[in-house]
């Protein structure tokens, strides 16, 4: 298929994933009964990323919920499912710099959650990686926690978070301290926790002590292709945040000589771009579609941080491109080894040097046919099947609902079998 018409038609099937702002999917709830009241609760809507993309597909599942933040910067969301909805925001939004620094109120994220009134709601769904799941919700009220992780910098075990002169280091650790009192109490309250990795549910059940069950996160497979001859070069698309050791990729390739691209930004971009050979280049802001082209022609995607999930190792897997992973987080569920990329052990330059030399022996050959078969299992699609099944099973948990029990099963039934 043409690129163009192949790009046509994933803007015509992706309308019901972004929108138009109309918020006019279907909705699971169809039976003519009074629908539960649902609210969705994100911790933050700062900039379109992968929680946000999960965000959406999850209302576009369920259209009619309401949607509460501590934060909401309304420009990434035009034309979005987001972008159309009323969101309801926290006395943190209105605080100077919030919009575009939020993490620095995170001593306030757990009066904020717990300020938000939601006695109105048969149905409360947390999405959080801060604080969200600890809204306070009635007994007659269901709660599910859908956790893209416990908060990073409360529970990171490298100690990489907490940085600066000592009395900056004792403030922030005596803050994060209080913070994990109150989240560990928090984290009692959901009824059911799902986690979008395993490895997010083994942090889930370190940091409380509660099982999660495994959910994916979308990804939209459909936006990517392989081109029919790849280039000679190796990409790495990231935020340029330090916990994503980009670091280690830029002095691996500084050693190996070879052609690197750089997509994203980030507060490291500066000090990464200083660090890099000629080899190296860092490229400006690139679109989706910029994204899916580049991606579609790379030697192979590069990686060196611990993933939640990691939706662009996905993508990447998507467009045919073979990917070099540290073999932590959820890039060892997502990645084959060598089937769909190269796992190396240890999170040094050295591993992942051994690792691109393994690769370029040709030791190993990659299909990008089974690369996009591969990557089809984290579809939108099935995640949204999975998300309208988990809610139905919270409900069909439920004894006191007003509406018809058996009525929402068949409409809810139907709209599963709509989504496959």
């Amino acid at each position: 298929m043409p690129r163009l018409e192949r790009q046509n038609a994933w803007n015509m099937a992706n309308r019901i994933d972004h929108g138009s702002g109309s918020r006019g999917a279907q909705s699971p709830f169809t039976s003519g009964k009074k629908p539960p009241r649902i609210a969705f609760v994100q911790d933050a809507l700062p900039f379109w990323g992968g929680a946000e993309r999960l965000l959406s597909q999850a209302l576009s599942v369920f259209p009619e919920a309401h949607l509460y933040a501590l934060i909401f910067n309304p420009s990434p969301f035009r034309g979005t499912l987001i972008g159309g909805a009323k969101v309801y925001t926290s006395f943190i939004d209105r605080l100077p710099g919030a919009d575009w620094n939020h993490r620095i109120f995170f001593p306030l994220y757990p009066l904020a959650v717990e300020n938000f009134d939601l006695s109105a709601y048969d149905l409360v769904v947390s999405f959080s990686y801060a604080a969200a799941h600890g809204v306070l919700t009635r007994s007659s009220q269901a709660h599910l926690a859908l956790f893209y992780r416990p908060l990073r910098q409360a529970y990171s075990a490298s100690g990489q978070m907490v940085t600066g002169s000592w009395p900056h280091r004792f403030i922030l650790q005596t803050l994060l301290h209080v913070f994990r009192r109150w989240d560990r109490k928090a984290a009692a309250r959901p009824g059911r926790i799902l986690a979008i990795s395993h490895w997010v549910a083994d942090l889930v059940r370190q940091a409380y002590g509660r099982p999660a069950e495994v959910i994916y996160p979308p990804v939209e497979i459909e936006r990517f292709y392989a081109a029919p001859e790849r280039q000679d070069y190796f990409i790495c698309v990231s935020r340029m945040q330090p916990y994503k050791r980009l670091d280690l990729v830029v002095e691996a390739f500084n050693r190996l000589g070879l052609p690197l691209l750089m997509v994203g930004d980030g507060r490291q971009k500066a000090r990464l771009r200083k660090m890099a050979g000629t080899n190296i280049r860092f490229l400006r802001h690139q679109t989706d579609g910029q994204v899916a082209e580049l991606l579609s022609r790379a030697k192979a995607f590069v990686h060196a941080g611990v993933e939640d999930f990691g939706i662009a190792l996905v993508e990447a897997q998507a467009a045919g491109c073979p990917v070099i992973a540290y073999q932590r987080g959820g890039a060892s569920e997502t990645i084959i080894h060598k089937r769909t990329g190269i796992l190396y052990p240890e999170q040094t330059v050295e591993s992942l040097i051994d690792a691109v030399l393994a690769f370029e022996s040709r030791r190993y050959r990659f299909s990008p046919q089974e690369l996009h078969a591969s990557a089809e299992r984290f579809s939108a699609q099935r995640f949204r099947s999975e998300f309208a099944a988990h809610i139905q099973s919270v409900l069909d948990g439920r004894s006191f609902w007003k509406f018809s029990h058996e009525r929402f099963k068949i409409s809810t039934r139907t709209a599963l079998q709509t989504l496959e």
